[in-house]
């Protein structure tokens, strides 16, 4: 399997970047914290994603499901209080993990790449649209949170 820390091994990761909503006219700075659980017996990984954007006073939660995980894919479950319950499909590959959902019945959809950088960091990129055809464009950093002894 290719050696990817971020979503598969339990560990803290923060974030930042400019995200750019169809409704708003300037992108806006954001900053997003990742607190990934260790895989369990029955090989379920869970993620807890935080996301706050520079000016909004509320934060985005949003809870991760990874299953079914093989060396190159993986099922994932999204969950916010937004969207509901929303099932998608990850690949891995060698310096990239990535995954797209596709929801039919809410016209939801979507994608998130994140590529490994030689430091160790993640540039991430993610596209949704959802029914309404409101789009939102992420891109930004990850890197990992190093705990102070």
């Amino acid at each position: 399997m290719a050696n990817h820390p971020f979503l598969l091994e339990p560990k803290k990761w923060l974030g930042e970047g400019k995200i750019k909503l169809s409704m708003v006219e300037e992108d806006l700075d954001f900053y997003t914290r990742w607190n990934l659980g260790a895989k369990t017996t029955s090989g379920e990984i869970s993620a807890v994603q935080e996301v706050q954007i520079k000016g909004l006073s509320d934060v985005m939660n949003n809870q991760f499901r990874v299953t079914e995980l093989t060396p190159t894919q993986f099922k994932i479950e999204l969950e916010n209080a937004t969207l509901g319950n929303i099932v998608g499909k990850g690949i891995i590959k060698e310096n990239l993990i990535a995954w797209e959902f596709r929801d039919e019945a809410t016209g939801f959809e979507g994608f998130e790449f994140y590529e490994k950088q030689q430091d160790g960091t993640y540039l991430m990129r993610a596209e949704y649209a959802t029914a309404d055809q409101h789009r939102t464009v992420i891109r930004g950093r990850l890197w990992e949170k190093i705990e102070q002894k």
